[in-house]
C-alpha cells in the first residue's frame, strides 16, 4: 500500500497581506500586496454587517461572528481570484483596554548575534509575566519602546548582524479584560481560520498616520478615533505610548439621540450621516429637513435643532478627551481625527473650537498606490491599512513562518500531547 505523504504546509508570505477589522456595526476585510517600503496595492476589499453581535470591542455571540469571518474572506478570496485566505492579521480595540510598560533582561554569556528568536522569546516571557500576575488581563500588543544592547540604547530592533551579552527589550503594552480576545480568537477558530498576528488599532492608526511625516512622531500626536460605540484617545510621542483613553460612546449613541425625536433607528442613521453637523454654529443657511417615518408619518427637523441633538452627545464624548489633550499639549503637536463617526461634517472644526493645537483628519493616503480607489482613502480604511503595514512588517522578520492552525485545532493537538506524556 502506497504510503501517503504529508502535504507541504504553505508559508504566509506566500499569501496576499490580510487584515480584518471586527466592529460593532461592520466588518471590514482588505487584501494587498507591499510593492515597495511604503506603498500597498490594494488588491480587494469586502464589508458584511455584524448585526450588533460585537459590542464596545467585545463579542457577544462567537458562533454568529465565525460564520461573518469565514464568509468574508469567502468572498475576499473570490473577489482577488484565490482559492482560499485562511490566514489574517486583525486589529484589536475596546472599553477596557489600558496601557502599560514592561521589559525583560538577557544575559547571553559571550558576546553573540541578537536572533529573531530571542527577540520573540523576550516578547513572550514580558506577556506571560503581566498576565500571571493579572489572571483576568490579556496582552492585547506588545509594542517596542527601546533596547539596550550592552549599556548602549537604541530605538530600532536589533538587526542580525549586531551582538551583546547583555540584552534589554523596553516594551509598551496594551492590554485589557481576557473576553475582549478570547472571544475573537475563539470566532475564528469557529471560522477555522488563523489569526496570522493581533494589533492594537491605536498601533495600527498610529503606522498608518507616521507615513504623511515622521517627525509627528518625535513631536507628539495625539489621536482621537471614533468609532461606532466607543472613541478613544491615543497620544503618541517619541516611541512611547502616554496615554490610552476609551470613552464607552460612539456614533451609535449620536444616533440614538436623534432617535429620541421621533424617527425610527434607521431613519436617525441616514439622517446623521446626510444631514449632520457638528455643532448649530457651523451651520450658515439654517432650514428645514422633511422625513417621512412609517410610524409617525412626516417628521420636520430643522438643520440647526438636529446640530443641537448631535452636539449634545458629542460634548459627552469630547469634552473628557479634551481636557486631557489641553493637560498634555506640550506633549502633543497635532490631533489627528479619524474612524467612522469622524466623517460628520464640521467635526474638525468643532474639535478645533476646543483646543490650541491643530486638528486634521488622519491620512493613510501615501501608503496607497495612484491606482487605488478614492473611497478607500476614508477615514474607515485607516486601522486596516496600518494592520498591513504592520502585518508586512511581520513577515520580513518572520519570513519562514508557517500558515498558523486554527486554535481549536493547535488546542487538541497540546491536549493530546499533555495526555500521552502524563500517562507514560
Amino acid at each position: 500500500m502506497a504510503r501517503r505523504t504529508k502535504p507541504k504546509q504553505k508559508k504566509a508570505a506566500e499569501l496576499p497581506l490580510v487584515a480584518i477589522d471586527a466592529g460593532s456595526h461592520s466588518i471590514r476585510a482588505i487584501a494587498a500586496e507591499r510593492i515597495d517600503c511604503d506603498t500597498l496595492r490594494i488588491l480587494g476589499v469586502e464589508s458584511i454587517d455584524t448585526e450588533q453581535y460585537i459590542e464596545k470591542g467585545v463579542v457577544l455571540q462567537t458562533t454568529k461572528i465565525g460564520y461573518k469571518i469565514r464568509e468574508i474572506l469567502r468572498l475576499l478570496a473570490n473577489r482577488i481570484n484565490i482559492d482560499e485566505l485562511p490566514t489574517a492579521f486583525v486589529t484589536l480595540g475596546g472599553k477596557t483596554m489600558m496601557t502599560t510598560s514592561v521589559f525583560s533582561k538577557r544575559n547571553q554569556i559571550r558576546k553573540k548575534e541578537i536572533t529573531q528568536q530571542l527577540l520573540d522569546e523576550m516578547q513572550s516571557e514580558c506577556k506571560t509575566k503581566i498576565e500571571n500576575k493579572n489572571p483576568n488581563i490579556a496582552v492585547l500588543g506588545l509594542i517596542p519602546k527601546y533596547f539596550v544592547l550592552d549599556g548602549e540604547v537604541q530605538e530600532e530592533p536589533p538587526t542580525p548582524d549586531q551582538k551583546a551579552i547583555m540584552i534589554e527589550a523596553h516594551y509598551n503594552v496594551f492590554a485589557g479584560m481576557k473576553d475582549l480576545e478570547y472571544k475573537l480568537q475563539q470566532s475564528f477558530d469557529r471560522a477555522g481560520t488563523s489569526i496570522e498576528r493581533a494589533f492594537v488599532r491605536p498601533d495600527a492608526l498610529v503606522s498608518a498616520f507616521a507615513c504623511e511625516d515622521v517627525d509627528v512622531l518625535k513631536k507628539g500626536c495625539a489621536v482621537i478615533d471614533l468609532g461606532a460605540q466607543t472613541t478613544t484617545l491615543t497620544i503618541f510621542k517619541g516611541n512611547q505610548y502616554l496615554v490610552n483613553k476609551v470613552i464607552p460612546l460612539g456614533g451609535y449613541h449620536i444616533t440614538r439621540n436623534i432617535e429620541q425625536n421621533g424617527f425610527n433607528f434607521s431613519g436617525a442613521e441616514k439622517l446623521k450621516k446626510r444631514f449632520g453637523i457638528a455643532s448649530p454654529t457651523l451651520i450658515k443657511n439654517d432650514r428645514a429637513i422633511r422625513i417621512t417615518s412609517n410610524q409617525m408619518g412626516e417628521l420636520v427637523i430643522k438643520l440647526s435643532e438636529l446640530a443641537e441633538v448631535i452636539e449634545m452627545k458629542l460634548e459627552e464624548m469630547i469634552n473628557p478627551i479634551m481636557d486631557i489633550i489641553n493637560q498634555s499639549s506640550e506633549e502633543v503637536s497635532v490631533v489627528f481625527i479619524t474612524g467612522g463617526a469622524s466623517m460628520m461634517q464640521g467635526m474638525v472644526e468643532y474639535i478645533q473650537s476646543k483646543t490650541h493645537v491643530p486638528v486634521m483628519y488622519g491620512s493613510h493616503a501615501g501608503l496607497l498606490d495612484r491606482n487605488t480607489p478614492d473611497e478607500l482613502y476614508s477615514p474607515e480604511y485607516a486601522s486596516l491599512v496600518g494592520a498591513l503595514i504592520l502585518g508586512s512588517d511581520h513577515r520580513a522578520s518572520h519570513q519562514d513562518e508557517e500558515i498558523k492552525e486554527p486554535g481549536f485545532v493547535e488546542r487538541i493537538k497540546q491536549e493530546t500531547i499533555d495526555f500521552f506524556t502524563q500517562n507514560q
